[in-house]
């Protein structure tokens, strides 16, 4: 494998744990590794928000702040790389869930996510451009939900979850 073939490769694992640091940090209500993922002069379209980096992580904490889960599994990652920059395009399903209230406010979303990266004088791979494209959303009932028995590890959404404990 020549030089230039890993060299790609490792910034494709780059760019690959950015997208997933940012579903952690989305799910884990860690705005600080929300933030880590985006240049600071990045713009984010995201569903009804369009706006800087610092906007959308105004308006995500406070829809985030809504909920009381939220799941990203993402699958299918293509990435083009060119030189300092690169495109992404994620595919990915997401569930919100908001105990109490209507079932409208608990959904699953099919999405993509359209990212335009760039690695800039720190060397860091980081998105400067989001686009979120919604393919599909289906709202779950939340009669048709199964109780998580209480014996059972439930995600948290601080430092207190499993992912952060016993280290």
């Amino acid at each position: 494998m020549s030089d230039a073939a890993v060299a790609a490769l490792i910034d494709k694992q780059a760019i690959s744990d950015v997208v997933l640091s940012y579903c952690r940090g989305i799910d884990r209500l860690d705005l600080d590794l929300v933030r880590a993922c985006f240049h600071p002069d990045a713009t984010d379209h995201h569903g009804s928000f369009s706006g800087t980096v610092d906007e959308f992580i105004h308006w995500v904490g406070g829809l985030l702040d809504s909920y009381d889960m939220t799941f990203h599994c993402v699958g299918n990652l293509l990435i083009e790389l060119d030189g300092d920059r690169a495109r992404a395009e994620t595919y990915g399903v997401a569930a919100h869930r908001r105990a109490g209230g209507e079932d409208r406010n608990n959904l699953t979303t099919g999405f993509r996510y359209i990212d335009d990266f760039e690695r800039r004088t720190d060397r860091q791979w980081r998105i400067a451009r989001r686009v979120a494209v919604t393919e599909w959303s289906r709202v779950d009932r939340q009669s048709d939900w199964w109780p998580v028995p209480k014996t059972f590890e439930h995600g948290r959404r601080d430092r207190s979850d499993a992912l952060y404990r016993d280290r």
